[in-house]
């Protein structure tokens, strides 16, 4: 967990001064959607480009 607090930490060190809480809120969003997906990659929980094509027909 330490590590997810100094990446959060970076990522808003990176920011302007003038960054609002919405700019905040947002970069650590998109931070843990991308952990989350780097995650599912490695723990093999993806989909093949097929597969997704056909499920997208369904919508």
């Amino acid at each position: 967990m330490i590590a997810i607090k100094k990446k959060a930490l970076e990522v808003i060190s990176k920011l302007p001064d003038s960054a609002s809480m919405d700019d905040i809120m947002y970069q650590l969003y998109v931070l843990d959607k991308i952990r989350k997906g780097q995650e599912a990659v490695k723990d093999g929980k993806t989909i093949s480009v097929e597969e997704l094509k056909k499920e997208m027909k369904s919508w």
